[in-house]
């Protein structure tokens, strides 16, 4: 139960941001203030979250296919270094970079939302890997608030910055590789680089080496 309600509290702290109570917390108390108490939140759910996670009676659902983040994280930590590292309009701050007449490039051009993408795989992947009841709770609540998100996201942008973000969603798509195959962009491994991927690549080797001495069990 207690999993449960820390999951759906982190949850609500992260729909409020695309609820008109965005607009009138940060006409109270401005923007840069509501963004570090929201980051704030963000941070004591999660670590509440696992908390309660770590606390949870184990409660195995199907024998967990524990090869699969190794095999699917890869491409989650290259998504997520390509979706921070570069120029990104859906990152907080960077709405001015849809003036660039060419603004949906890099990995944008495969999707307009990598860093939810990423979210989805490294959370979807722990799911099938661990196969209880608590992890599909913790791991499928934060797949469900990245899937969400992605078009929360899209709606707010789309009041928010009106011709611009139309111009970019245009050229872009939310679900991978969709915009390519409809022709409305083309894939550009040259734009992407190899800057980025590595040091995602690099982030998860790490994590790899110390995943057994940062959360108590072998990744693989």
């Amino acid at each position: 139960m207690g999993m449960l309600l820390t999951t759906l509290a982190f949850l609500v702290i992260h729909i409020v941001p695309s609820t008109p109570l965005r607009a009138l917390a940060t006409r109270l108390i401005g923007e840069r203030l509501y963004l570090g108490l929201f980051s704030v939140a963000s941070l004591a759910g999660l670590a509440w979250m696992a908390y309660a996670y770590k606390q949870a009676t184990f409660f195995a659902l199907w024998p967990g296919l524990h090869l699969v983040p190794v095999a699917v994280t890869p491409f989650a930590f290259v998504l997520l270094a390509c979706g921070v590292l570069a120029r990104n309009p859906m990152l907080t701050g960077q709405a001015g970079a849809l003036k660039h007449p060419e603004a949906a490039r890099g990995m944008l051009r495969i999707t307009r939302h990598p860093v939810m993408w990423a979210i989805m795989l490294w959370a979807g992947s722990h799911v099938l890997a661990i196969g209880s009841l608590q992890a599909a709770i913790m791991f499928g609540g934060l797949f469900l608030l990245a899937a969400a998100g992605t078009t929360l996201q899209d709606a707010r942008k789309a009041a928010q910055l009106g011709d611009d973000w139309r111009r970019f969603a245009a050229r872009t798509s939310n679900v991978p590789f969709v915009a390519i195959a409809q022709g409305r962009n083309v894939l550009s491994l040259r734009e992407i680089g190899w800057l980025n991927p590595t040091i995602g690549l690099a982030l998860f080797g790490v994590l790899l080496y110390f995943h057994g001495w940062l959360f108590g069990m072998r990744a693989y």
